[in-house]
């Protein structure tokens, strides 16, 4: 794990209740987490248990019940639903189960379309040469239903990172993948990670692939129950 004190995301007494006919539901409950730059963190837990929630929070996608998120020195509470998407667009990149790929663009509009929307230089520049990094340089053109699974998870990860975030989400990132392309897309994941410095948060059911990060912490039942650093494990 890289020495560092500076935190990008941190979670303060975080709680999610909703409303169900049976009642409140707590999702989350009484969340602490400190992750600092250039850290990997995985948040482990069965179906249920609060992850995507979790992550959704850290994000700034929805707003805590409870406590508070500090993303980048940033109270998510205190900005507006614009404000959280700013923030958003300058440091955060994203990495989803179901690829969250546009269908009527191809896999170069894709990627050139976050930096096109926040004023990127040269959107097509980059496009084309993180593409080519992920080794989809002969699919520019190819829209996502003429892609496998790995490959749309491929430009995926492109559009994630081809903004130059300081801080990568990705949420069961293999969940719609098998097991072999899973594996290599994990493996470009934590490289492009390493290449260029980003703070990594990542959800994951499968232990093996939390393994990959330099600390894992445990939810159940909406709480932090446990946390193992690379070392231990």
């Amino acid at each position: 794990m890289k020495t560092t004190t500076e935190s990008i995301v941190r979670a303060e007494r975080l709680g999610k209740q909703v409303a169900s006919p049976a009642g409140v539901l707590s999702i989350l409950s009484e969340v602490d987490l400190d992750v600092q730059r250039g850290e990997s963190v995985a948040i482990v837990g069965v179906s249920g248990s609060g992850k995507s929630t979790l992550l959704g929070l850290l994000a700034g996608l929805d707003l805590p019940t409870g406590g508070r998120v500090l993303l980048a020195g940033s109270d998510l509470n205190a900005l507006d639903e614009d404000g959280r998407a700013r923030l958003r667009s300058r440091r955060v990149g994203f990495v989803f189960q179901s690829f969250q790929l546009l269908p009527s663009l191809t896999a170069i509009e894709n990627v050139m379309l976050p930096l096109e929307l926040s004023g990127g230089v040269d959107p097509a520049g980059v496009a084309r040469a993180m593409l080519d990094q992920v080794g989809l340089s002969a699919r520019l053109e190819h829209y996502p239903n003429q892609l496998s699974g790995g490959e749309q998870q491929r430009v995926a990860i492109a559009r994630a990172f081809a903004g130059g975030p300081e801080l990568l989400f990705a949420d069961e990132p293999t969940g719609n993948l098998d097991q072999r392309t899973g594996a290599q897309v994990i493996d470009l994941l934590f490289r492009l990670n390493r290449e260029r410095g980003t703070t990594l948060v990542l959800v994951t059911h499968d232990h093996a692939i939390a393994d990959h990060c330099d600390r894992v912490l445990t939810l159940t039942g909406g709480r932090i129950t446990g946390e193992s650093r690379r070392e231990d494990n």
